[in-house]
Order: C-alpha cells, then sequence, then structure tokens
C-alpha cells in the first residue's frame, strides 16, 4: 500500500518512544469558502474535460468535479503556485488529469488534478505566455506565444523535451489574441489577431499569414479583434471565426473563402465567445458581450435557433463538456410492438423547441461572464446545473460583518466591488455598481440604515445605499491620494472618519461637512504594525511604551484583530500567505492556519459569535475560522455545569501568565446577566445560548429552532428566519404555501408541442380524425401521440378509461424523465405518481423538492389514482401512508446524507430532527465531531436523546484526557448512568502520583491503589478475569494485567466460533494502560502483541461500523507489525490478506448491484470467507452510529496548506491531524475513525490516538 512508504520505519523498532511528542491538529478549523470568481482579463480562463470543469481567478484554478450519487459539481481543488496573473488554461486532450497554466510572471505550470500538485514546471518563457494549448498530435507538449510570436513548443518528456521555436509561426505584423491547433490534422494551427485576421500554418501546405481580415477592414488601420476561433470537429478546413463587432464567420481555409457570415438579431449584440456542440453536428453556441444572452446557432441557417438570456452582464468565455452528467436515476422505457392496432401503442416524437426545425442538444456548456459569475448551463433542460453568481475577481483587502444582521458579510475589492455575502449559503446577495478603482477598506452604517462606507485608491470615499443599489455620498477631502481605512462611528451615526496616504485623518460628517482634520496623531491606541519589517508590536498607550514583539511572520503583517473575548488573543494575517494566532501573553505562537493562497489582509470577527471569523486575501477568497479548539477547556466547563468564576472573568485575571481561557467580553457578559433573571434551573438556557455563541454558524440557529418545536414551542414564538432553513414538517407544507399565496405571478407549464415530416404529419392526422368519427378513441390517442401532440391525447383519453388515460400520464411522464425536462412534475402529481417524481427530484440532486412532495403526499395533499373495491378502501388507503411515510423518511435520509458528506453535520441533523428522528439527530452531530454541541442539545431534549448525550459525554472525557484536565473528565463521566467502567479507564491511564492517583480514585469513589492490588490478586485466585485486569490497571504494576489479557485473548480467537464482542470488552480495558508502563522493556513482546490485536479487532470493528476508508488500513497496519515485530499470536498474513480480499469483493459487490458498469463477482471462497466474518461481527449495538464520520469543513480544499495522507497517499481535503513524529498525518475524518476502533497510533509506537 501507498501509505508503507511513508511510515514502515516505525514497525521495525522498539525502542521508538524517546523523542517524540503528542499527536496534534490544527487549533483554527476552516469552517466555510466564498470562492473567487472567474477573471475576465484573459481569453482561455475555462476549460472542461469530462466530469471536470475548471475555471481561474487571479492567482489560482479552481476546480470542479461531478459529484455522481448527487448529479452536482463541487469545488475539489484549488491549485496555487503562480504569484502574477494567469494569462490562460488548457486541460490535456489525452489526459484528463492533466492541465495546463501560464501566467505573467513567464511561467508554464503542469497539473496533476487528481493528486492536486505541480508535475512540471518551466521558468523564463522569454515573454508572457498570453495564448497556451496542449498540442493535439502528442501526448506530452505545450505550446505557447505572446504578442507577435514566436510559438514556443515545450516538450514536456521523452528524448527531444525542452523548448523550441515553431519553424514558421512567428514575426507577425499584428499581435496574437488566440491560436488553435486542430484536432484531426497534424501539425495545422491557426492563429487570430488583433487587426481582425487569421494566419494558418500547416506542413507539406504554404503558410498563410494575416488573410481573411473583414471585408469592412480591407484598406484600413482599424482594429476588429479575433475574440473565438474554433475548428469544426467534422471537417478538416472549416473554422468559425468570431471577431468583436464584424460577428462570426464560417470560413474555409483550404480555398481562403467566406463560406457563410451570421446574423445577429440586433446590430448592437458583439461576440465574445463560441464553441461547437461535439453531440449535435453542425450546431454552434455563442454567448454576447454586452449582456448574457447565449444564442445557439446551426450551419445551415444565418440566424439563430434559439436565445436565452441567461445573465444581465456579458459572457467573457464558455466551453462545453464533452460529456454529459451522468444521471442517477432513469426510466426503463418499455419496447414498443412491432405491429399496429387500434390499442397498439405509438412510439413519440422527442419534445422539440418552438423553433420547429431543430431540436436543442443535451449538451452542458461552463458559462464565465464579465463580473465573475460562473455556471454550468444544462442547453437541453434549460437550467442551471450550477451557478455562483458572483464572485470577485482580485484582492480583498477588508471584510466586516453587518452589526445588526452577523449572517450578512461585505467584502472591499482591488476589482472596484463591494460585495455583501450570507454566510449561511455562502452566497453574494449584493453587489456594488463598481467602477471605483481599487476599494481598500469598508464599514457598515450603524443600526438599521443598510449602507456601507467605503475607501478608494483614487475615487475618495462613498457612501453605497444597498437597498437603492447606489452610491449616494462621496467625500473627495483627501483629493487624489488613496484612502486606506474608513470607520463609521457607531457611536455617532453622523460621523465618518478616513486616513488617507496624505497623512491625514479626516473626522467628516456624512452630508460632507469636515469635522476634524489631524495629521498623524501623537497617541496610538491598541495596535500597529510596522510598514518596513515582519513583527507585531503590543504597545501599552498609557505608558506609550513597547512591551511585546511577536516575531514568527516572514513578510509584513497587514491584518491584526483582538478576540473581542479572550483578552489575551491576538490574530495576524501576512504578506507570508499565513494567519497566526497568539497568546500576547507568553508572545508566542500558538497556532499558523497556511490554507490561503496569496498575501492575507482583512481579518474580522463575527458580532455575536466571537470565536467565529472571517479572512481575505489576495487570493480573491473569503475563509470563514472557527477558534473553538483554542478555548476547549472553557467550552467543557460550561457543559459541565462549572461556577461562573471558571467560565467569565475580568481582563486582568485572564491576562495572568498560566490562567486556563476565561470569558471577558460583552457577549458572554450579557449571557449571564440574561441567565441571572431567569427564575428555577436556568442549566437549560445557559446550554443553549453559550452553544449558540461559541458555535459557527453553519446550521446551528437551525438546529436550535427544530429542538424548539420538538420541545413544543408554540408556532407564534418562532423567529423570523425559522422558514429560511430546515423546517420541521409539520410546518413546511403551511409555510410553503403561504409563500406560494405571496407570489404574483405563476409560472404555466407549456406541454406538447413539436412536429414530423409535414406529408407524414397530414397523413397521420387525416387517419386521427377518420378513427375518432369511428369511435376508436384509443388508437385516434396514439396517432396524437406519434405526432407528439400529447394534450389533444390526454384530453380524449378518459373517454377509453381512466386506467387507460393514467398509463398514458405514465408514458408521457416517463419520457419528460428521459428528456430531463420540468415539465414531468404535473403528470406525476395529476397521477399520484409520487415515488417517480421523487426519484426524479433525487436524480438531479433536487433533494428539498423531492422532501416537499413527499411531505404533500403524507399530509393528504396528493391523491393517489387506485382501484378501489367496495371493501377495504381504505384499507389502501393506509396503506400508500404507510408508502409515504417510509418515502419520506428515505428522502430525509438522502437530503441528511448529502449535508453530512458536503461536511454540514449540523445541517444533516437538522434534517432527522425535522421528522422527530432525535436519535439520528443525535449520531449526525457526534459522527461530525460536534460533541459539545451534541451535549447540549441532548441536555435539553432530555430522555429521548439521553443514549447518545452519554456517548458523547464519554468521547468529550476523552477529550479532556489530552487536554489535559482529568478532574474535568471525571466531571463528564459521572453525569453518565452505568460510568464504573469508564471511571476505571479514565483513572487507569491517568498519569499522575500515586497521591494525585488516589485523590481521583476517591473521585470516581474507586479504591485506592493499594487496595486495587489486593482486589486484583483476590480476583485472579478466584479466576475472574476481567475483574483480575481492571484492578491491576488501577494498581501500582499495572503491567501485570498485560499477560493475563492478551492471554485471555489470544485463547479465545484460537477457537474457530470466537465473535467480536467477547474480546473487544477486555482489549479496550487492556489499552488504557498507562504509556510509561506500556513502553517498559519488559513488556516489549506484551506490548506488540496488545497493538496487533487491537489493530485487528479494529479493522473488524471498521468493517461493522462502515468505516471502509480505514478498512485496508487497519488490515494493513496488523499485517506489518505481524511481519516486522518478534510476537506469538493466532493470527497470519495469510489469513488477514484473505479476509480484506473478501471483504473488498463482497463489499464491492454489493454496492455495484444498481451500478451498469462491469466487476467481477466475488468467488465462492470469498463469500464463505465473508459470511464467516460477519457472524463473528454480529450487529453493530450503535445503530445510528454506522457510516463514516465527517467534520465540518471536509470538503473545503486549502491553496497552500499541503500535507499527504500516511494511510493512503493522497492529498488530504479539509482538516488534518498530525500524528506523534510530528510529520506524519492523516485526515481528522480518518483519526477520528481510527482511535473510535483502535486506541493506538498507526505508527505502531503504542502512543493513544485522541484526535477528538
Amino acid at each position: 500500500m501507498a501509505w508503507m512508504t511513508y511510515i514502515s520505519h516505525w514497525f521495525e523498532q522498539d525502542d521508538w518512544y524517546e523523542g517524540l511528542q503528542r499527536a496534534t491538529m490544527s487549533q483554527v478549523r476552516q469552517v466555510g469558502l466564498l470562492a473567487a470568481g472567474c477573471q475576465p482579463w484573459n481569453k482561455d480562463v475555462c476549460a472542461a474535460n469530462g466530469d471536470r470543469f475548471a475555471y481561474c481567478a487571479t492567482l489560482a484554478i479552481y476546480i470542479y468535479q461531478l459529484d455522481h450519487r448527487y448529479n452536482e459539481f463541487k469545488l475539489h481543488a484549488i491549485m496555487s503556485e503562480h504569484k502574477k496573473t494567469i494569462t490562460a488554461i488548457s486541460w490535456c486532450p489525452h489526459n484528463p488529469d492533466l492541465i495546463a497554466s501560464g501566467s505573467s510572471d513567464n511561467l508554464v505550470i503542469i497539473w496533476n488534478v487528481v493528486e492536486q500538485k505541480v508535475t512540471a514546471k518551466l521558468d523564463n518563457t522569454k515573454g508572457i505566455p498570453a495564448c497556451l494549448s496542449w498540442c493535439w498530435n502528442t501526448d506530452d507538449a505545450i505550446a505557447f506565444i505572446s504578442h507577435k510570436g514566436p510559438l514556443f513548443i515545450w516538450t514536456i518528456s521523452g528524448q527531444d523535451n525542452g523548448v523550441s521555436v515553431h519553424k514558421d509561426a512567428h514575426s507577425f505584423i499584428s499581435d496574437v489574441c488566440i491560436f488553435r491547433w486542430h484536432t484531426q490534422k497534424k501539425g495545422k494551427v491557426v492563429f487570430g489577431h488583433i487587426d481582425g485576421s487569421i494566419s494558418l500554418f500547416q506542413p507539406g501546405n504554404k503558410n498563410q499569414k494575416h488573410v481573411l481580415r473583414p471585408e469592412s477592414l480591407e484598406g484600413t488601420d482599424e482594429e476588429d479583434p479575433i475574440t473565438a476561433l474554433e475548428w469544426d470537429p467534422l471537417s478538416t478546413d472549416y473554422l468559425l471565426v468570431a471577431n468583436l463587432h464584424y460577428g462570426i464567420r464560417l470560413v474555409d481555409c483550404e480555398s481562403l473563402n467566406c463560406i457563410t457570415t451570421f446574423n445577429f438579431p440586433s446590430t448592437a449584440a458583439s461576440v465574445q465567445c463560441l464553441a461547437w456542440v461535439a453531440s449535435a453536428p453542425g450546431m454552434f453556441i455563442t454567448g454576447d458581450s454586452q449582456v448574457g444572452v447565449l444564442r445557439i446557432w446551426n450551419v445551415s441557417r444565418t440566424t439563430p435557433i434559439d436565445n436565452f438570456k441567461l445573465k444581465k452582464t456579458g459572457f467573457h468565455c464558455l466551453h462545453v463538456l464533452n460529456s454529459p452528467p451522468k444521471k442517477k436515476f432513469s426510466v426503463q422505457i418499455p419496447t414498443k410492438h412491432l405491429y399496429t392496432s387500434s390499442t397498439s401503442e405509438a412510439v413519440p416524437p422527442p419534445s422539440l423547441t418552438q423553433n420547429q426545425a431543430f431540436s436543442l442538444p443535451p449538451g452542458h456548456v461552463v458559462c464565465c461572464f464579465l463580473d465573475g459569475g460562473v455556471g454550468l448551463y444544462d442547453m437541453g433542460a434549460k437550467k442551471w446545473d450550477f451557478l455562483m453568481d458572483l464572485g470577485h475577481m482580485e484582492t480583498i483587502f477588508d471584510c466586516k460583518f453587518k452589526p445588526d444582521d452577523p449572517n450578512l458579510l461585505a467584502t472591499a475589492s482591488f476589482d472596484g466591488t463591494i460585495k455583501v455575502w450570507d454566510i449561511n449559503t455562502l452566497t453574494a446577495v449584493h453587489t456594488s455598481p463598481g467602477n471605483e478603482g481599487v476599494i481598500f477598506s469598508l464599514s457598515w452604517a450603524p443600526g438599521g440604515l443598510n449602507c456601507i462606507a467605503g475607501a478608494t485608491s483614487r475615487n475618495g470615499a462613498f457612501i453605497w445605499d444597498i437597498q437603492k443599489s447606489k452610491m449616494v455620498q462621496r467625500f473627495n477631502e483627501h483629493g487624489k491620494n488613496g484612502i486606506f481605512y474608513i470607520a463609521w462611528s457607531h457611536k455617532d451615526s453622523k460621523r465618518i472618519a478616513t486616513c488617507s496616504g496624505d497623512g491625514f485623518c479626516i473626522i467628516r460628517t456624512v452630508d460632507g461637512k469636515v469635522l476634524h482634520k489631524y495629521k498623524h496623531p501623537a497617541a496610538v491606541f491598541g495596535c500597529d504594525w510596522s510598514q518596513n519589517n515582519n513583527s507585531v508590536r503590543i504597545w501599552d498607550y498609557t505608558q506609550d511604551t513597547c512591551i511585546n514583539v511577536l516575531s514568527g511572520h516572514t513578510a509584513p503583517v497587514r491584518g491584526l484583530m483582538w478576540n473581542p473575548e479572550i483578552p489575551y488573543l491576538l490574530i495576524s494575517g501576512s504578506w507570508d500567505y499565513t494567519i497566526k494566532v497568539w497568546d500576547t501573553r507568553e508572545g508566542v505562537c500558538v497556532d499558523t492556519v497556511y490554507d490561503h493562497g496569496a498575501d492575507v489582509y482583512g481579518l474580522t470577527c463575527h458580532p455575536s459569535r466571537p470565536f467565529t471569523m472571517a479572512s481575505c486575501s489576495r487570493d480573491s477568497t473569503v475563509r470563514l475560522w472557527s477558534l473553538i479548539p483554542l478555548i476547549t477547556p472553557l467550552q467543557i466547563n460550561i457543559l459541565a455545569d462549572r461556577c461562573w468564576e471558571e467560565i467569565i472573568g475580568n481582563t486582568d485575571n485572564a491576562l495572568e501568565k498560566g490562567t486556563p481561557p476565561l470569558l471577558c467580553g460583552k457577549v458572554s457578559r450579557d449571557i449571564k446577566q440574561e441567565i441571572e433573571k431567569l427564575a428555577g434551573n436556568p442549566r437549560l438556557k445557559k446550554l443553549r445560548w453559550f452553544s449558540e455563541c461559541l458555535s459557527t454558524p453553519s446550521g446551528s440557529d437551525n438546529l436550535w429552532n427544530l429542538v424548539s418545536v420538538v420541545k413544543g414551542l408554540d408556532d407564534s414564538l418562532l423567529p423570523q428566519n425559522y422558514c429560511k432553513g430546515i423546517m420541521h414538517l409539520k410546518h413546511l407544507i403551511k409555510f410553503r404555501t403561504s409563500e406560494a399565496q405571496e407570489l404574483t405571478t405563476v409560472k404555466m407549464s407549456k406541454f406538447g408541442g413539436g412536429i414530423g415530416a409535414p406529408t407524414k404529419e397530414k397523413r397521420l392526422k387525416e387517419a386521427a380524425e377518420i378513427h375518432l368519427r369511428l369511435g376508436q378513441i384509443q388508437r385516434y390517442c396514439e396517432l396524437m401521440v406519434e405526432l407528439g401532440e400529447w394534450d389533444k391525447a390526454l384530453s380524449v383519453a378518459p373517454g377509453v378509461s381512466v386506467r387507460y388515460w393514467k398509463k398514458l400520464m405514465q408514458r408521457r411522464a416517463d419520457q419528460l424523465i428521459q428528456e430531463d425536462k420540468d415539465d414531468v412534475i404535473p403528470y406525476c402529481i395529476a397521477i399520484g405518481d409520487v415515488k417517480k417524481l421523487v426519484n426524479f427530484f433525487i436524480s438531479r440532486g433536487q433533494l428539498k423538492e423531492a422532501l416537499l412532495v413527499t411531505q404533500a403526499a403524507c399530509e393528504g395533499n396528493m391523491q393517489t389514482l387506485h382501484v378501489s373495491t367496495p371493501k377495504g378502501a381504505s384499507h389502501a388507503d393506509d396503506i400508500y401512508k404507510e408508502d409515504f411515510n417510509e418515502l419520506l423518511h428515505s428522502v430525509i435520509k438522502e437530503l441528511s446524507e448529502w449535508y453530512f458528506q458536503d461536511g454540514r453535520a449540523v445541517l444533516a441533523a437538522c434534517c432527522h430532527l425535522a421528522v422527530d428522528d432525535i436519535e439520528l439527530a443525535m449520531a449526525y452531530l457526534i459522527r461530525g465531531n460536534e460533541l459539545e454541541l451534541a451535549v447540549s442539545v441532548g441536555t435539553v431534549l432530555g430522555e429521548s436523546a439521553a443514549p447518545a448525550t452519554h456517548y458523547a459525554l464519554q468521547l468529550l472525557a476523552r477529550k479532556c484526557m489530552m487536554i489535559p484536565m482529568w478532574n474535568l473528565a471525571a466531571d463528564l463521566l459521572l453525569m453518565t448512568p452505568d460510568n464504573d467502567l469508564n471511571l476505571v479507564k479514565l483513572c487507569a491511564f491517568y498519569p499522575g502520583c500515586i497521591e494525585e492517583i488516589n485523590d481521583l480514585h476517591e473521585k470516581c469513589k474507586l479504591p485506592t491503589v493499594e487496595e486495587c492490588m489486593k482486589l486484583a490478586e483476590i480476583a485472579r485466585a478466584n479466576g475472574n478475569v476481567f475483574e483480575t485486569i481492571k484492578y491491576y490497571l488501577l494498581s501500582e504494576e499495572p503491567e501485570k494485567a498485560l499477560p493475563i489479557g492478551i492471554d485471555f485473548v489470544k485463547e479465545y480467537i484460537s477457537n474457530s466460533n470466537w465473535t467480536l464482542d467477547s474480546i473487544y470488552p477486555v482489549l479496550d480495558l487492556l489499552s488504557y494502560i498507562r504509556t510509561e508502563k506500556l513502553i517498559l522493556h519488559t513488556c516489549t513482546e506484551a506490548r506488540n502483541e496488545l497493538l496487533i490485536l487491537c489493530g485487528y479487532v479494529g479493522a473488524l470493528l471498521a468493517i461493522r461500523r462502515q468505516y471502509q476508508s480505514i478498512v485496508p488500513a487497519l488490515y494493513e497496519y496488523t499485517s506489518q507489525l505481524l511481519k516486522r515485530r518478534v510476537v506469538s499470536v493466532p493470527l497470519n498474513i495469510e489469513h488477514l490478506s484473505e479476509e480484506l480480499d473478501a471483504w473488498r469483493a463482497c463489499t464491492l459487490a454489493n454496492e455495484q448491484l444498481s451500478e451498469e458498469s462491469p466487476y467481477t463477482p466475488p468467488s465462492d471462497s470469498q463469500r464463505l470467507v465473508y459470511e464467516t466474518l460477519l457472524k463473528r461481527l454480529k450487529e453493530e449495538p450503535l445503530k445510528g452510529f454506522i457510516g463514516p464520520d465527517y467534520v465540518t469543513g471536509s470538503n473545503l480544499p486549502s491553496h497552500s496548506d499541503v500535507h499527504i495522507s500516511c494511510l493512503t497517499g493522497l492529498k488530504i481535503q479539509g482538516p488534518v491531524y498530525f500524528l506523534e513524529d510530528g510529520k506524519s498525518t492523516i485526515s481528522l475524518n480518518d483519526a477520528l475513525m481510527w482511535a473510535k476502533v483502535n486506541p493506538f497510533s498507526p505508527l505502531g509506537t503504542g502512543i493513544r490516538l485522541n484526535p477528538f
């Protein structure tokens, strides 16, 4: 396995413990990402290949990949290596895993998309690679050109590797703006020029330079740049040429003639981009540059077939996907009869567009717009499969949360716009008009004014009214000097301050009256950063002296933020691409974040969630972070209901060195004041309010609203934003009905339409009229279907029978599903075929629509048509009701899993809470490692959530052991019933001196260390193995437990009928032996045997809990220990390999049941091994916890913080967990699953893993 190359050296040594450190993970967690938009400056900045598409912002390439399970594109990677603007990207036509990019710093890079790494790099390209493309006639060559040439060809590998110059393509008169290789004709290439001409080169033919200029330009010096060039995929000589003003031409490059000139509906329209549609010969599409109109063309017509206005802003570039996304669900059309009669089923034609000569192709287009928007448009279904409507295209200098609505975040950018984002949905909801130059800073207006003040590089300052979407005031007192900071007073809403490069700070009123103007005030309030070095300086303004210098950044610091609750916590953002968190008491850096791909500028804190912050960068992204892991002890103090003195303090106490974190800010003080006003036991309110304060915005409000509904809160007390999230299903229909009533327009679907050849149509219509007059209604209907006139057929079908009408409706629905048309919805609803409609929505990834329809059916709004009998009609209704409830829960499960695998465990829990499934809601919180939230919610929900709450408390106690806070861990375990064994494990692992251990024993109501030794000897004499192990572990000589427990397990698994549950409790208890005892040289053999047995049992537990990603690694871990350590256990490598192969084959067989792709079925011997394995495993007692763990941010890519998993050998996506050697890493998801089934590190060192 790939991972063994990283860690195999650990398995060969036994004196490994010295020099190791405790395994760690990042303290600052990325929980949200606002992606950059597509840059509008260069031509070839989007590309597609298979089930991926890519676009580039200024400094990074964004790769989106199709998730086949949910039929949606997700951000897969952000690849950042360029230091200056990316000029072009090109996907390798021979290898879908390779993509090339060029940049204005004379750099060309080849990337491996799967591994997300650079595979080749060419520096110093002798000019900016303004245009770039893979050579179609060779597998490993990239061509690029700058200005007037020459065309360079970089051969990446082989004997001829290196850079060569094209022998003919050089010394052009006009700059090259685009070039294209022919996909079939080897070496044939065409160049488009700024002056409107093209140049053609083909081996063996005469070269043609600067030919085929538009006729209107002949004899003039005017320019009409070529905006697009594309070879006809079905011809060796035909070429589509687009000029910015002249329009589109189809030219013959052999005869140098213009074959067709295409006409636009308006002379104002101009083409920015075009592409052939491979799935429809002779068809191509264009994007207008002024307005986002997508036009469909066919070479046989000079005017468009169809036009779609997709956006208000114009196109920048587009690309057609070679293959459409794979659909998860399809309907099988029954085989048609080969004869016709009055009852034969007709074969309907495909639905056609209003334009009767052409059908729209089933193609998908990657669309990039001039405002940075990016989307994937399905031309056949006329809908967006993916759309990111707005995005910054350049450096983001500042970001601020809206004080009175913290769900809104504003950002200011180099691209001249301010954008406002909803951080719950991570979408842009407002954008300023633009054209302001560089915007360095912004400030929200106080209260409900809904305005933003902005500071620009040369256009002064302004006030933007968001609702009116216009600038309502401008300030020019600084002249043309750049304004670097602007602040709107929140104590006096009429005052705005600005400071500028001219050295002045000006305070003015909102109407422009200058109140104060002063230069360089003497006092420095709060903090200062040096313009010339890489340090952060902390000042005491009362003494006017620097009291600390925080060193660690390797480039200038440009962002600083004090945490409003923890007074010593300072966050800095630097041009070295990092964010650092400092404990200013000690002057040390407690964490460094590497996820940004360029200079970090702005930092801001959420007003009501003080441990959620946002950062912005030159990489054009905004990222959301959680600082909660920095205050874990404090959060657990709240859960353990500790006194206020251990939760809230004053600043002086909190700043003392060594003091545990205490809350000292306004948010926590307000919570305390509100709690003290409450009568009775305020613990439930305390848990909720602190949970809301400490959680990230990703669904926690939604979760607590649902908890209130489950607990019986009156509907009138629900907050206004309740209906915007996941609602309890008893409210879903009511709220959506109310929403529908508020709409003033209703979109009506038009059904039917479509004709065949005119002569055939006429004959069929005459025949149909005759059949109708003869009373043969069914034959008339079938002929209408054959003509595509479904409306006429369906309108008279009840004249045959209701059963026939229903069957005809089902056939129409099946056809529309095959064509992926929204028109299917009314058909399915009319006949009550809810399952078909739900499957249709699920296949398109429209899970919320599926949920809405299913709930409507459960409430009796869908009338299912079935043949009723005089007796038992109500019984039939009950059966359908039961079916709908089953369908409802399956849809909820699907929607929940979609959120969960997207790294949004809280929203996944909301889905189950919406149907009162408290057990699964709690399970998803725990599988997402939202342990503190799970305990808070479970405590409020009470008895129904108790088992899961207790499990979460046990995991939190393990977390406390890592901090370490042993008394707090004991307090948590004492909150659970049947806690004796868990308290034993805690005390067994406690590494204190005898007196401290006895104190903990007393707290946990356990005998003293000395008494435990006596009890162990008594239990051993009585033959009670488990009690013997327990008391030895609690004694002064816990190592005595090892041989007893290991011999018991070895003897048990020597029998053929042993089960997992018979040995796991013993191994689990043994694993809590103190590390310093386990590493004794006298325990070497016992230690190795314990690691092997825990590894094997861990693999079996992982199979039972469906932790598929770590099963192979656990088997390999066990095999390597068997191979490299001297042990005597009844396991062998061949048996392990056999079990793993059987598991793989049989698991793959189950997954492939519904798939079409071929696979090798498991052999009879593999099935037998797997069946034996399942008998040994039995059922998982915690049924709701089956399935992999996904923490928040699991799918968020990082720019520059690249870590390779030692379990898989692949780059880790999402949070990273460092193992004890300080170098080896695994994903946090894998670490959590590993620790739940095998307590010891994957490095084979015997150190416990504790990632909770």
